[in-house]
């Protein structure tokens, strides 16, 4: 019968994040093989990185080696799991075989035959324990090898992965030699990422970090003008097909005017318009475009927002953002969802984000967007800008090329469906 752990799905991820982005591999269970240290050593010894967990009746207690157990003494990383919070402190060096056995020496201890656990009252200050005469009984003791999450096999896979993605975007082309180049613009609320995921971009196809445009915090969003960005690969001096456009944030009441939006899209709008919140581009201006053609025009629509903050829009801008895509859907203008800062949620791993549609707590937060703004979830991609990196991340690059993957090919499906006289 298959062993299982009884650490919660909380508590394995805060433990991986803690102690270095790893995994656990649970290798003695104590109401499976007896509770007995001889069991447990024999079973641990040789292993490389070790933890010991034991369960008492109110909170999760365990011991961290990272040199695992040898004939040395090593040092030891004590701690301790509670409703209040995780808590550890440093101790040793030990022999990690001695722990097994009460010692007036040790500051802890673990003993099996006894289902108990020894501390002594500074530790038990240090982890907020509380024990009855520096004695906690334990009802389950777990012993588990430290493997690093993304092992050998797991990144040749990625680095296969980022290869054949960069090739695929490399190779694209617009539908039908229709346009050149495809245009696809950024819109969403003021902060969300749109610049950033513009230098992601840039970085990933350059081969290192790049600030070319300027991203920041300010309240009424740092791009204020309407800017077209074609993307070079590296060694490459030609642009690839496609140009991403960034405009002014929305905002509840300033930000981009929707009317300066349709402008965009119809291809009116020049390189370098500088916004007005108050008044939208007209006919007027030097610079407007007055029979754009289709190359011109927008064939791919992105709704980009931070995937920590959509929920908490007022219900104004949520109106507004509603309304924008109500009409995208009556012209047939095909648009997606960009979710950015996925690696800020709570307890996730580099691991994760291999197979991030398949994580729990992003699959929550689909289900919440399309709750929110009514995209279907396969029109939901989410990624991790570099926004204070300077050194790229083949994990990132695959997420940031996965999604821009589906918007050219999204970009691809509209100039397939547009009338022949168009």
């Amino acid at each position: 019968m298959a062993m299982r752990t009884r650490l919660t799905w909380q508590q394995d991820k805060c433990l991986q994040n803690y102690f270095g982005g790893k995994r656990f591999c649970l290798l003695y269970k104590a109401s499976v093989q007896k509770f007995s240290h001889q069991n447990l050593l024999c079973t641990c010894e040789n292993q490389g990185p070790t933890m010991i967990v034991v369960y008492s009746e109110k909170c999760v207690i365990g011991m961290y080696l990272k040199e695992g157990f040898q004939g040395k003494d090593v040092s030891i990383t004590i701690f301790a799991l509670q409703e209040t919070g995780f808590s550890l402190c440093a101790k040793g060096p030990y022999s990690p075989y001695l722990l097994f056995h009460k010692r007036k020496t040790n500051d802890f201890s673990i003993l099996l035959d006894k289902k108990a656990v020894i501390v002594s009252s500074a530790i038990c200050k240090m982890l907020q324990l509380t024990a009855r005469n520096n004695v906690i009984p334990i009802q389950e003791c777990e012993a588990f090898r430290c493997e690093e999450l993304l092992d050998e096999r797991k990144t040749r896979g990625i680095a296969v992965l980022h290869s054949n993605l960069l090739q695929a975007l490399r190779d694209y082309k617009p539908y039908g030699d229709l346009v050149q180049q495809t245009r696809v613009l950024l819109l969403g609320p003021i902060g969300a990422g749109k610049s950033s995921f513009v230098n992601s971009v840039k970085s990933v196809f350059k081969g290192s970090i790049t600030h070319q445009i300027l991203v920041g915090c300010d309240e009424d969003g740092i791009s204020d003008k309407y800017r077209t960005y074609s993307i070079k690969a590296k060694d490459d001096s030609d642009p690839l097909p496609f140009i991403l456009c960034d405009s002014l944030g929305l905002g509840e009441n300033a930000g981009l005017h929707t009317d300066d939006v349709w402008h965009i899209l119809k291809g009116h709008t020049p390189d370098r318009y500088q916004f007005d919140s108050m008044k939208p581009i007209t006919s007027n201006h030097p610079n407007y475009t007055h029979d754009p053609l289709l190359k011109d025009r927008i064939h791919c629509v992105v709704f980009v927002f931070d995937i920590n903050s959509f929920e908490i829009h007022s219900s104004e801008l949520v109106a507004k953002i509603k309304k924008i895509r109500r009409d995208l859907i009556k012209h047939g203008i095909l648009h997606l969802a960009l979710l950015t800062h996925v690696d800020s949620l709570d307890l996730i791993t580099k691991e994760d984000m291999t197979d991030i549609y398949n994580y729990s707590p992003v699959k929550s937060k689909l289900e919440a967007f399309h709750g929110v703004f009514g995209f279907a979830l396969s029109d939901i991609l989410v990624v991790s800008n570099y926004v204070s990196e300077w050194q790229l991340d083949p994990v990132k690059d695959m997420l940031i090329l996965s999604a821009l993957k589906e918007i050219l090919y999204t970009a691809n499906e509209f100039l397939e469906d547009l009338p022949l006289n168009k």
